[in-house]
């Protein structure tokens, strides 16, 4: 099994364990459930921000710790004083040491986008993250069927939430040119081996239609890949170990994006 596979195996008894703990009808009766969602399009291509898409990040299974001292809070707020466009925070527990808590936490202090970055396989994490305050949610094209990624996706919808789809070969985007999705996120990390290339971005940014955002996620540690990356078409950049790995992840990212200039 690869690590996705781990990773996905859990996730499903995670889900099951969740459903008899906490009925969906509770989750649909939480406060921020019906709350209007902040719009991914306009907060990327907002001329006054710069198209990160910063992530909260305590650990990962490639790096194990990353960073156990920062806090949701202080870490999000500095993302978004720093002209973040969007803010993604890790919720699963055993692989990246995250959870629902930390979504409310960064809501609670942002009005920008927030992305629940998680390994979504049910209906009811989508549900979840509404409940939760996330304005995105992600769906991994390399751990759903074509068909599993435009139900999950026309739900999210339904919900007011905008959907990234994370690709990372052509056979995995042609195969979800979805409606029901806004922006494609090319994952320029192999989620089975964990090895990173950029390569990936430059070969499939042409190959996404101009109607959805563009997003190269993973690797980016230059602020000048952002410069190129933008020329080659990208309009968002997810970038989450980069400042994690730091002492101050909101000083790090003051001091990339001044490089952006």
């Amino acid at each position: 099994m690869t690590i996705l596979d781990k990773i996905v195996a859990r996730k499903k008894e995670e889900v099951a364990d969740a459903k008899r703990k906490v009925a969906i009808e509770e989750l649909e009766n939480m406060p921020l459930f019906s709350r209007s969602c902040y719009n991914l399009r306009e907060s990327v291509l907002d001329p006054n921000r710069k198209g990160i898409i910063a992530e909260y990040k305590r650990a990962s299974p490639s790096k194990g710790l990353i960073n156990g001292e920062s806090t949701v809070q202080e870490v999000v707020q500095g993302y978004q004083l720093a002209g973040a466009s969007a803010i993604s925070v890790l919720t699963d527990l055993d692989f990246f040491q995250g959870n629902l808590q930390d979504l409310l936490a960064a809501r609670d202090v942002l009005h920008i986008p927030l992305l629940r970055k998680e390994f979504i396989v049910d209906t009811y994490q989508i549900a979840e993250a509404k409940a939760y305050g996330a304005d995105i949610i992600l769906l991994i094209a390399a751990c759903l069927t074509p068909e599993e990624v435009k139900s999950l996706s026309e739900y999210a919808k339904s919900l007011g939430l905008n959907v990234l789809l994370e690709v990372h070969n052509e056979e995995e985007l042609q195969q979800n040119l979805f409606d029901s999705i806004d922006a494609i996120g090319v994952n320029n990390r192999n989620l089975k081996d964990f090895t990173v290339s950029l390569d990936h971005s430059y070969d499939l940014v042409s190959k996404i239609p101009a109607r959805y955002i563009k997003v190269s996620e993973s690797g980016i540690s230059d602020p000048a890949t952002i410069k190129e990356l933008k020329a080659a078409g990208f309009h968002a950049f997810l970038i989450g170990e980069n400042f994690m790995k730091t002492d101050d992840p909101s000083a790090a990212i003051q001091e990339f994006v001044a490089a952006l200039v």
